[in-house]
């Protein structure tokens, strides 16, 4: 996998990013043993310095080269200045990286990122790194994992909109949406709109019109107007829903077959992104 080396063979995974408990780690694990289930040799590489107690079988940890822990006590850092340093501390090693992967070839790659927004919006460490995998002749797909509560407050869509909207245009590689704790969302509330309005980021007038409503968010009808126009305008947020705990449940004899069903055909469907 050196950089420039036309005869070495094309690698393929997926960088698996989002939120703070957006669940990355619990889709990690469950898309090894669903990708290990179907004959698909799997290395789960953990980029998140702060992730402890991981429940997949990880092949590379970047823990092996830096901890947040040790650089927040070492240069009196918080965890987001932390985790910012890190993942330059990983673009600057990446002869360490290059030589874990190396170590894997011929396996499918999950790389489980960490929770923070600024690293997939504007900050260039973790998108110079997969450019420079990409020299390796990497073939990724980003995964961008969202909780699906946000759907049951409008103004929290239209925050996720932008931010998946950003991300996806910052980081530069094919990009695939996913609602995660599908199985939570009727516990967070009523949406206001069937799923698919969600899912598929149907006219979002109605979801301004439906923000009008609240006193509050009355007095910024013009900025949420600008805001949906933008995401509109680029046309390119659309969400994949998920439940990565369903299928489990099925082979244990509970959950909803037509559930089963459903999850089954996403988790094919990301499984060969």
């Amino acid at each position: 996998m050196s950089e420039g080396s036309k005869g070495s063979s094309l690698a393929f995974g997926q960088v698996v990013i989002g939120p703070p408990g957006s669940g990355k780690t619990t889709y990690c694990h469950g898309m090894q043993e669903f990708l290990g289930r179907i004959g698909r040799k799997v290395a789960v590489v953990n980029l998140d310095p702060a992730n402890e107690g991981m429940p997949y079988s990880c092949a590379v940890d970047i823990s092996e080269l830096i901890t947040l822990p040790d650089v927040m006590e070492s240069l009196k850092l918080g965890p987001n200045g932390g985790l910012i340093y890190c993942m330059e501390y990983l673009e600057a090693n990446l002869d360490w990286l290059q030589e874990k992967l190396a170590a894997f070839k011929g396996h499918y790659y999950l790389f489980d990122c960490p929770g923070q927004v600024e690293l997939y919006t504007h900050h260039s460490a973790l998108k110079n790194v997969f450019a420079q995998m990409a020299k390796w002749n990497f073939r990724l797909a980003a995964v961008h994992l969202v909780d699906s509560h946000y759907c049951t407050d409008p103004g929290k869509f239209i925050s996720v909109l932008c931010t998946s909207l950003s991300t996806m245009l910052h980081v530069e590689l094919p990009h695939v949406n996913v609602l995660s704790k599908m199985d939570l969302i009727e516990q967070y509330g009523k949406l206001a709109f069937n799923l698919d309005y969600y899912t598929e980021v149907l006219d979002l007038s109605y979801l301004v019109d439906h923000l009008a409503s609240d006193p509050f968010f009355r007095n910024y009808r013009r900025l949420n107007t600008k805001l949906v126009e933008v995401i509109e305008d680029y046309s390119l947020v659309s969400f994949v829903p998920l439940n990565v705990q369903v299928m489990q449940q099925e082979e244990r004899g509970g959950g909803h077959r037509g559930h089963w069903i459903r999850s089954q055909h996403v988790w094919w469907q990301l499984g060969y992104s």
